[in-house]
């Protein structure tokens, strides 16, 4: 079941990161079926082509019809290379906010699920205008008059995975991590050594519990002993409750405060406080320790 309460897992976060890269753990595609009826698949940003990292389509949840932003993870190497490893291009996040602006047209929530090392960062996709499509994705979601509901299942890498994750309510499987970089990343750019990933992990405040305590997660959702894999049936039947639950919560707010409740949520991520000796956003020296700014 969802868990609004921390409650500590005993992993850590390398061997969480283990769990999620593990083969057999269940994708995006595997849940669909067990979560949702009469899904149909829709294709293409109506601008490039169809992105393989990102499928989305409409569907229900019970008896509610809702529209799905999914980024795909293959099993072996032939669904790998069809899903690009789920990294998406700029024409899956054009994909995803074309299928983003459809639901508010009809008045259909949004479910979004995040499982991405990150975004792709080669020549053509920068071509195509990766930063702006990532972008664009996150200042229009912000302002989508309608619910969104975002689930971390595994990875959720970089803005690759931000541009799915502005939503009213987030919820994070107990062994899937978030964070603004991959702990490879990470390594790479701050000790110029890759190989020092499983450190990076450690330090990175990246798993689920981290992410609750500084209030960009709302829900914990249980995943079964040693994995998702183990039980992919309890896993879905976890998501769906917190996918209910939230939907019947956020569906019942008038649109206007649900959206100002959604730029509170954000605006929220960073505070911080100054001490002695520090110096505001205007350059002045700070002479009280007490003043707060948010970044």
């Amino acid at each position: 079941m969802a868990q609004n309460n921390i409650i500590e897992n005993p992993l850590t976060p390398w061997e969480r990161m283990e769990i999620i890269r593990n083969k057999l753990r269940p994708t995006v595609r595997d849940y669909i079926p067990l979560i949702f009826n009469d899904f149909f698949e829709l294709h293409g940003d109506r601008l490039f082509g169809d992105d393989g990292a990102i499928m989305g389509g409409i569907g229900r949840i019970q008896d509610i019809p809702v529209t799905i932003i999914a980024e795909v993870k293959g099993r072996n190497i032939n669904e790998n290379k069809a899903s690009n490893f789920a990294m998406p291009h700029p024409e899956g996040y054009r994909k995803a906010l074309r299928l983003a602006r459809q639901a508010e047209k009809f008045h259909r929530p949004v479910i979004c699920f995040i499982d991405t090392p990150g975004a792709f960062c080669g020549v053509d996709a920068e071509k195509r205008g990766q930063g702006e499509a990532i972008a664009r994705n996150i200042a229009e979601f912000m302002t989508l008059r309608t619910p969104v509901i975002s689930v971390v299942l595994g990875e959720g890498g970089s803005g690759g995975a931000l541009a799915l994750g502005v939503c009213d309510e987030l919820g994070m499987l107990s062994n899937s991590l978030y964070s603004v970089i991959s702990p490879r990343g990470f390594a790479s750019i701050l000790w110029k050594d890759a190989s020092r990933e499983k450190e990076a992990c450690a330090i990175m405040k990246i798993t689920a519990e981290d992410l609750c305590r500084l209030e960009i997660c709302e829900t914990i959702i249980e995943e079964p002993d040693g994995g998702a894999h183990n039980d992919p049936k309890q896993t879905a039947e976890n998501i769906e409750e917190f996918l209910l639950k939230s939907l019947k919560e956020k569906m019942q707010i008038d649109i206007d405060e649900l959206l100002e409740q959604r730029y509170t949520k954000f605006r929220k991520i960073g505070d911080f406080e100054e001490g002695t000796g520090g110096y505001n956003p205007d350059g002045e020296e700070l002479i009280s320790t007490d003043e707060e700014y948010s970044m």
